[in-house]
């Protein structure tokens, strides 16, 4: 799915502030569908979608959000509405196995789906990760254990695993 098809589906977004910069929170009829950072890779961009405040799934993102970033939450329990390929799909329900506090490489997480030599699919899937954050791809390392590729920029991804205990 392109973001113009995410960006058409969301029906409420707001913005939250958060201690990396701003974050757009987006939904749909269905679920939470986007969570960037701004000036992210892969941000929708302006979201002809009501800016509204007050959206119990959005209001109770935000908090959740707050409560990761406050260090007392290191995963989420929200209804999503991942929008994506199938293949992107699967690698992102796969991204949420993986607990706060832990990592995985891009070639775990290809061999837990069983496909140990898409890696370069699964980090392309993981690129184009609608849900920063809540949809863990931050917890995504390189084979050797080094910092890779994040959207949301290499000094948040750090920043996220330092949250985390992990770096």
């Amino acid at each position: 799915m392109t973001l113009a098809a995410i960006a058409t589906a969301c029906t409420a977004q707001t913005t939250l502030k958060t201690p990396l910069g701003a974050m757009l929170l987006a939904r749909s009829e269905s679920g939470l569908l986007g969570a960037w950072f701004e000036g992210q890779q892969a941000h929708p961009g302006k979201i002809d979608a009501p800016q509204c405040d007050d959206d119990p799934l959005l209001r109770e993102a935000a908090s959740q959000l707050d409560a990761y970033f406050g260090g007392s939450r290191s995963d989420f329990d929200l209804p999503l509405d991942l929008r994506g390929t199938e293949f992107q799909r699967t690698v992102w329900h796969a991204l949420l196995g993986i607990v706060g506090g832990q990592t995985a490489s891009y070639g775990d997480v290809a061999r837990g789906l069983g496909s140990p030599r898409a890696v370069r699919a699964v980090g392309a899937a993981v690129g184009r990760n609608p849900l920063s954050v809540i949809v863990p791809c931050h917890r995504v390392l390189g084979s050797d254990g080094s910092l890779t590729g994040y959207a949301g920029g290499l000094a948040r991804k750090s920043a996220l695993l330092r949250l985390e205990g992990v770096l």
